[in-house]
């Protein structure tokens, strides 16, 4: 079980948010002068194991902690599945209007690739790729089943919260508290799955 581990990320916000999700486990973001490689990827899975294992290499590169150790190395890939549009954004989540799109510009492409359809159904979907000192690689994955708003609502969040409805909810994830928020979403249940892998010493 890890006491640190390092996310495949500069964003401290990011770290944080895991640190709160994997109780006990310090999360620290990648040292400055890191990059993430180009997301060449066709699965959330194969982009998260992509960074994970380009950091973990950067690492091993600039003996950055000086005593020949590397350290635990932790990568997310996640995005948003319409049923309607067949699975997509998926993968080009955060740039399905374009390279430099908005939350903004996403919500509304969205939106209006769904107009006048009466399936709605989308899901969240988050993958962990976690990998030991010794290279073994441990994957966990989240989900969160809801549906498409036909408008955005709500003033917290980012992404496509403001249009997504989780299922048994009638509020988008931008109208929850963050509490709620981070109970149930699918981040929640990949760091909840990593952990329960952990614990059990198994890895993939």
């Amino acid at each position: 079980m890890p006491t640190a581990i390092t996310l495949a990320s500069s964003n401290p916000n990011k770290a944080r948010e895991f640190e709160a999700l994997l109780e006990g486990i310090r999360v620290e973001p990648m040292p400055a002068g890191f990059s993430l490689p180009e997301e060449t990827g066709s699965t959330f899975y194969e982009n998260a194991r992509l960074k994970a294992m380009d950091v973990r290499e950067q690492f091993i590169g600039e003996a950055t902690l000086g005593d020949g150790r590397v350290p635990w190395v932790m990568a997310d890939d996640s995005g948003i599945e319409v049923a309607a549009l067949a699975g997509a954004p998926g993968i080009f989540s955060s740039r399905y209007a374009g390279e430099d799109a908005t939350d903004v510009d996403n919500v509304n492409k969205l939106l209006h690739e769904l107009a006048g359809r009466e399936d709605r159904r989308a899901r969240f979907v988050c993958d962990l790729v976690l990998i030991t000192p010794g290279g073994e690689v441990i994957h966990a994955s989240g989900v969160l089943e809801g549906r498409i708003a036909e408008e955005p609502h709500g003033a917290f969040g980012f992404g496509y919260d403001p249009v997504f409805i989780p299922e048994n909810h009638s509020l988008t994830v931008s109208q929850l508290s963050a509490e709620e928020k981070n109970r149930i979403s699918h981040r929640a249940r990949a760091a909840l799955s990593l952990l329960d892998q952990l614990r059990g010493g198994k890895s993939s």
